[in-house]
């Protein structure tokens, strides 16, 4: 066969086969729970009646409206072989940051953005400092973040939850947009931002290189320090939307908030085929992650299943999710960092 043969018989780079190729091979790293979800969705349609309804649809999602967000600052995380065992803490405390600076006096919308900024800073200079600038284990400054957190807010609230009536709250939480609960339109425009982030920057490349070998990327020119200050930012970012959005669907701040949230939203990304060893993974995979979590609790929680049985279950499933990624059965194991193909959607 002639050079131009082979040309005119080779899939053009543009064809919608190539295109089509191409996006089924991207997502190799979450095709398992890609299946597992679609699985899970036909058996609970088929097996519970008030599954498949507009209302509970809406339900689910709007119930894991916190783990959502929350997962996709732990997907960044976790990229650069990393977690955040202090998300459902920062949760709690700039909740009950945003209740007292409203009933002193802060309008709703101004209360809300010094309350991300706050959350975000807290972050970024505890987590990200003393493990950017200073090298320490991310698990020990986590876990000392998440308790230090927790018995502060437990003493700055005195233990008591605080009621906010400010309307903004009601439309963070409660109200909807074009028949859409506002919670789930903040789950996507949260989505579309990280996945730009992750996808189409360059702090999105350096994350997957910090994650991959943090010494080559130090020697490459990345500023590994600011990039894992930015990181943690992100993470108690997506944690302080999620106290507020909690916060706005209940219209308390109380000093505590799911501890589980933190193992839930890893699991989630691990699900999803985010890697332990860092430097591959994407939101994509974490939101089908999410998605299965959820309908998984839904499912459960119509057929009757006890809350504590529930947990029983998620805790397994994380398990199987460790142990998938240390089999490779979900994840990259061979993802080598400078290789713009492990950045995944």
């Amino acid at each position: 066969m002639t050079a131009e043969g082979a040309t005119h018989r080779a899939t053009p780079a543009n064809s919608p086969r190539h295109l089509a190729l191409a996006a089924w091979r991207g997502t190799r790293l979450y095709r398992p729970i890609l299946v597992l979800t679609i699985l899970l969705f036909v058996v609970l349609t088929a097996t519970q009646s008030g599954f498949l309804t507009g209302a509970n649809i809406q339900n689910l999602f709007t119930g894991v409206s916190a783990l959502w967000i929350i997962s996709l600052g732990m997907t960044f995380v976790l990229i650069t072989a990393g977690a955040d065992l202090s998300v459902s803490a920062i949760s709690a405390l700039t909740g009950i940051f945003l209740a007292k600076i409203i009933s002193g006096g802060v309008p709703g919308w101004p209360a809300v953005l010094i309350t991300l900024v706050f959350g975000s800073v807290l972050g970024a200079v505890i987590n990200g400092g003393l493990i950017g600038r200073f090298r320490l284990s991310f698990f020990v400054v986590t876990l000392a973040s998440m308790t230090g957190l927790t018995g502060a807010v437990n003493l700055w609230s005195g233990t008591q939850s605080f009621t906010v009536n400010s309307p903004v709250a009601l439309d963070i939480g409660v109200n909807s947009i074009l028949g859409v609960p506002a919670p789930i339109w903040i789950m996507i425009i949260a989505f579309g931002l990280s996945l730009w982030l992750q996808r189409w920057t360059y702090f999105g490349r350096d994350v997957y290189a910090v994650g991959g070998s943090l010494k080559a990327a130090r020697l490459s020119g990345v500023r590994t320090t600011r990039t894992l200050v930015i990181v943690y930012g992100i993470s108690a970012f997506g944690a302080t939307i999620a106290g507020i959005i909690t916060v706005g669907r209940i219209g308390v701040a109380a000093p505590n908030v799911d501890a589980n949230l933190p193992l839930q939203a890893i699991a989630a990304v691990l699900l999803g085929g985010t890697s332990l060893t860092g430097g591959s993974g994407g939101v994509g995979g974490t939101v089908l992650g999410v998605i299965f979590l959820g309908m998984l609790q839904n499912g459960l929680s119509i057929a009757g299943v006890p809350s504590f049985w529930q947990q029983v279950v998620t805790g397994i499933i994380l398990v199987l999710a460790v142990l998938g990624d240390q089999l490779g059965i979900i994840g990259d194991r061979k993802s080598t960092r400078l290789n713009s193909s492990h950045i995944t959607i």
